[in-house]
């Protein structure tokens, strides 16, 4: 991992560097299924991560998360439950602060058939949340543990976050999130690479999840159908419509209808949920402003009522000025260490777009090299836990040294 170009000081941060104890660590924590509701699995990965992040200086948090709600299939609202989040922070008053975050949370259910762990070749391993992310959550531990064994480390203070939802939005952490990205000089989000070889994730669209209410009027199908108001019919145009809206700039995915009931009886409830994925601004406000107009004239057309749940969850995350920097640092960085990589936009979203939204500098793919995420193949890049978690301890150092101005 060492380079000609680092310096002695920089070269003793990387020999600190256990990549034994990383692997270790990282398929113990995939052996635990945190499928995000999963609260029991949760809890036991978050009793974990406290452990392990008490090495580091600075006070562990456990936080509980906001309230969730959702809409069920017979229209109710009803609280979700989620898990707690862990916050490590660390010389709250310095003068420099950066904010690290991942997440505990993956997308295989306790009763998923995925559990184990394979060895596909030598140095890839296939297994749960191998890269996405508990072998990131073990790139942010060394990371950090090599950068305090310099003798800068008393010039940068910083935050950890760890949340348990962010694989379902981070509604239950977004407000966290929001709160202690304001103000950092920069962030670091630990998402796997976008691409095996490293490539990071440039821009992001967003992201926003609805849920549309629609309350008819029972009748009977045969004997007075005109008497009823069928809202599985209007929830379908809708849909329709939504899809007819779609451009270039905001892709739209109806998914799912529930409601109904016996084939004789007019339908008088329907919930239509459906993902946008705006790729800027302007394009979320404008569907904002045709959403709002859509659903009154189908509701005035079908004599029904519609109620909109729901929004936009993952602001779009453009490259801006301030990323530009960050992202040239990490990138110089790396090739100064060996690894060249590039960099790739992408219509995924995380945490990343909620930390850009609050003016913050941000690189969301610092994690494990690796692939095929959620789903029974994802593999992980046995290499990349010490060649990642060197990158981030040096580019945290440099950030010490005033190099991201």
């Amino acid at each position: 991992m060492k380079a000609a170009s680092l310096n002695p000081t920089e070269a003793a941060l990387l020999d600190t560097i256990d990549a034994s104890a990383m692997l270790d660590r990282t398929l113990a924590w995939s052996r635990i299924n945190t499928g995000t509701a999963n609260l029991d699995g949760l809890a036991h990965q978050a009793d974990l991560l406290a452990e392990a992040f008490s090495q580091l200086p600075g006070d562990v948090t456990m936080i509980a998360p906001d309230p969730v709600i959702a809409i069920a299939p017979d229209g109710r609202e009803e609280e979700v439950q989620r898990g707690r989040h862990m916050v490590l922070s660390v010389r709250p008053d310095a003068a420099r602060r950066v904010l690290l975050t991942g997440h505990m949370d993956t997308v295989f259910p306790a009763d998923s058939a995925f559990q184990d762990i394979a060895e596909l070749e030598p140095g890839v391993l296939n297994g749960p949340g191998l890269a996405d992310m508990k072998g990131g959550l073990c790139v942010i531990l060394e990371a950090l543990k090599a950068f305090e064994s310099g003798a800068d480390a008393d010039r940068l203070g910083y935050d950890v976050m760890i949340n348990s939802d962010e694989e379902t939005g981070s509604a239950g952490s977004a407000a966290l999130i929001d709160r202690l990205a304001r103000g950092k000089h920069a962030a670091l989000t630990y998402e796997p690479a976008t691409l095996p070889d490293g490539t990071l994730a440039g821009a992001r669209g967003g992201s926003g999840n609805y849920s549309v209410t629609v309350t008819g009027k029972s009748a009977h199908a045969g004997r007075n159908p005109g008497d009823g108001r069928n809202a599985i019919v209007a929830a379908a145009e809708l849909a329709v419509r939504l899809k007819e809206l779609q451009n270039a700039d905001i892709p739209i995915n109806p998914a799912r209808i529930d409601g109904g009931g016996a084939n004789n009886v007019v339908p008088d409830l329907a919930i239509l949920r459906f993902n946008i994925r705006p790729k800027s601004h302007a394009a979320a406000e404008s569907f904002t402003r045709a959403l709002d107009g859509m659903i009154a004239n189908i509701a005035r057309a079908h004599g029904v009522t519609m109620q909109l749940h729901g929004g936009i969850s993952r602001p779009p995350k453009p490259v801006d000025e301030g990323a530009e920097k960050l992202f040239a640092l990490v990138q110089r960085t790396g090739h100064d260490l060996g690894q060249e990589f590039g960099r790739k936009d992408t219509g995924g979203v995380c945490d990343g777009n909620n930390i850009a939204a609050c003016g913050v500098p941000v690189v969301d793919t610092m994690g494990v090299r690796g692939g095929s995420i959620h789903s029974a193949d994802e593999f992980m890049i046995v290499d990349s836990l010490a060649e990642r978690a060197g990158l981030s301890a040096l580019v945290l150092h440099r950030i010490a040294a005033g190099e991201l101005a």
